[in-house]
């Protein structure tokens, strides 16, 4: 007689499911946590943005009534009704009509020969109980009359009546000003990516595909940008083509402040990003191919459009992706130098914190989330139909020695890097003179931070912490959840439920998840409305928006290990967490301390993702450039902004100090 084990491998035999080991119960509970911190820090956030996005709030003066009296306290009876009151007098128009939850309306404006001198008495009430109106700070809901002198009736205001619908869209769509940032945006973001996708490409090209020297030098200089907070070739821009600028005149009298300044500052702190994805595109080439073409008598120009670009295509749309969605995103260069060129990002800034108008801020944030959200999918599309470029056979490229091009590659590359270390040094010069342009004597006077608006040292010293914290526990949140979901047996469904929810940061601007932020860990009936305000949620919302890449750093560590360690780990009934802790952490240290290093310098620039969440006790540096700048304190600013990028680079050299001296302990097997 067959076992049960035998039917179960018969064509229509009964399904046996095996029994869930303990480290598997383990694992899924673990991974099940974080997807709950990611609903929690992500998802709801996002759900409160959204609703808040579809909420209106309406004067509706048809539930209002007035009687005025004579100069003795008489009335005589006739009835104001407040819709008519306004069609009369045009107080208000239908625009206007719309407002914030705290939006207030005094009602005196219905009235021209008002005055609160005057000996006329005036009544109001409420036609309905939806209908709310205040004395002062008193509320009034009830629909009796009620008398008040002129003095009294002046303190009145209308509360706007709540409720859900596109209005607040109609209103952002019918507003030219508002909608003239959608284009301005997409303007700005289209020119800086083709800009910056040209010149990366070139600068890798030339590091990958010529013998020149100082490749080192160079690689190191075109990632400085990472280094600093977006803000800072802003300022450096003002101090060479401001209205006193250094340089003002190469401008031929155009303005730096607008989307020229924009543009220039974007290409400065995205070359970078464009840099290492399209120098990986063009360092995996199969020398092959360039042989082929040589032996078929192509021309180089030929062999580069045929053989290059078609190997490098994936890593140029990718980069233009990335470029995209770093320009489009950024509120701190068009804040500091877009003048009254309005983009998206900023004007969420301006409906927040200048109008407190919070609903048309989360409609500007809704609106800004589709184009980001739109070039992540078609970068995640493109990607996914990438195919490889190297097989087992494939003979790896190797550069050969070529007078001109190495020289035209250099001088190229000399250009780019003049221009990198020119902002930085600009900004530098800017932080240690007493008074441009009049006293350029060298001072550390712009260094006494305690002695400006911004926060002061401490704010330096809690952009370190938060860095320090988000380094440690955003590098042990992501490993671990990379770890489970890459890790763990069955449970299909959910490892790519979790999978979705890694992606999804990288396509919320920090902005938007800042504001929703405020929507949601704000609101009094959260239990964790505690954290507002504290140094907490600004760790939280630092690990949470960079979440995706250090994710997939992980995930592509786990996936270099061999299922086999796991098998052989459960032959010898050994826990998952002695393997995890033992065999899967020292092989992939490379990449914990690169996610390491990558959150600590995220976190230190980050201004778009705390700057609705910083309180007085947390302000924090890139806080404090932003400011400074606004308080006309430039070159404080520009001081602050060198502090960040002096202790990026610091972090970023002890970074491989340790990196080797511990590597060398731990990756030893590597060279067996």
């Amino acid at each position: 007689m067959a076992d049960a084990t035998d039917l179960s491998q018969l064509p229509g035999g009964p399904t046996i499911k095996g029994k869930l080991s303990r480290d598997d119960i383990m694992m899924r509970g673990g991974m099940l946590v974080i997807a709950l911190y990611l609903v929690i820090t992500l998802a709801f956030p996002l759900y409160a943005m959204l609703s808040k996005s579809f909420s209106t709030y309406r004067f509706e003066l048809s539930q209002y009534e007035f009687q005025v009296s004579d100069e003795d306290g008489v009335f005589d009876g006739t009835v104001l009704n407040g819709a008519e009151l306004n069609a009369q007098t045009g107080a208000i128009d239908e625009f206007d009509l719309s407002a914030g939850s705290d939006g207030r309306i005094g009602v005196t404006g219905f009235f021209p020969d008002f005055s609160f001198r005057s000996p006329v008495m005036y009544q109001i009430r409420n036609t309905s109980q939806a209908g709310r109106f205040l004395v002062g700070s008193t509320l009034q809901d009830g629909t009796d009359w009620v008398t008040l002198d002129s003095n009294t009736f002046r303190r009145v205001q209308l509360r706007p009546v709540k409720a859900t619908g596109f209005d607040n869209f109609i209103n952002y769509f019918s507003t030219p000003a508002l909608f003239n940032s959608i284009k301005n945006s997409l303007w700005i973001a289209v020119v800086s990516t083709i800009v910056t996708v040209m010149l990366a490409f070139w600068f890798a090209y030339a590091l990958n595909r010529s013998c020149m020297r100082y490749k080192g030098v160079f690689r190191l200089i075109a990632m400085a940008p990472i280094l600093v907070p977006s803000l800072l070739p802003g300022i450096a821009l003002v101090y060479l083509f401001g209205n006193q600028g250094m340089m003002k005149e190469l401008l031929f009298g155009a303005s730096i402040y607008g989307p020229i300044g924009i543009v220039i500052g974007s290409i400065f702190f995205t070359f970078p990003h464009a840099f290492m994805i399209i120098s990986t595109a063009l360092a995996i080439s199969d020398a092959r191919l360039y042989e082929a073409a040589a032996s078929l008598r192509a021309t180089r120009w030929r062999t580069f459009w045929t053989v290059t670009i078609p190997g490098a295509r994936y890593g140029l749309i990718s980069a233009a992706f990335v470029v995209f969605n770093l320009v489009i995103t950024d509120f701190g260069l068009p804040k500091v130098i877009g003048g009254q060129f309005n983009v998206l990002a900023v004007d969420i800034y301006k409906q927040v914190i200048g109008q407190q108008n919070f609903e048309m801020g989360a409609v500007v944030s809704v609106v800004l989330v589709i184009p980001a959200i739109f070039a992540f999918a078609i970068d995640r599309l493109v990607q996914s139909k990438q195919v490889a470029l190297l097989s087992a056979r494939s003979v790896p490229y190797q550069p050969q020695p070529d007078k001109r091009t190495d020289t035209i590659s250099f001088i190229y590359c000399a250009i780019v890097g003049l221009f990198i270390i020119g902002i930085l040094a600009v900004c530098q010069f800017a932080a240690l003179i007493k008074f441009w342009p009049y006293d350029l004597s060298l001072s550390l006077n712009n260094y006494q931070f305690d002695r400006m608006d911004g926060g002061g040292w401490g704010s330096y010293y809690n952009s370190i912490k938060l860095g320090l914290l988000t380094a440690v526990f955003g590098t042990a949140i992501v490993f671990f959840g990379a770890y489970l979901v890459e890790k763990t047996n069955g449970f299909r469904t959910g490892r790519a439920l979790f999978q979705m929810f890694a992606m999804l940061p990288m396509a919320i601007p920090g902005m938007v998840l800042g504001l929703a932020y405020i929507f949601f860990f704000n609101n009094p009936s959260n239990p964790l409305n505690a954290i507002y305000g504290t140094m907490a949620i600004l760790v939280i919302c630092s690990v949470t928006h960079f979440y995706t890449v250090s994710h997939l750093t992980a995930v592509t560590a786990l996936k270099q290990m061999d299922r086999e360690f796991e098998s052989v780990s459960a032959s010898l009934k050994q826990p998952t967490m002695k393997l995890f802790s033992r065999v899967t952490v020292p092989v992939c240290l490379p990449s914990i301390l690169d996610i390491s290093i990558y959150l600590f310098v995220n976190a230190m620039t980050t201004v778009s993702a705390v700057v609705f969440l910083y309180s007085p006790k947390t302000s924090l540096a890139s806080i404090a450039v932003l400011n400074m700048d606004d308080a006309g304190d430039i070159a404080p600013a520009a001081a602050m902004g060198m502090m960040i990028f002096y202790t990026n680079a610091l972090a970023r050299i002890i970074h491989l100090i340790v990196s080797k001296g511990v590597l060398t302990r731990t990756q030893a097997w590597r060279t067996r």
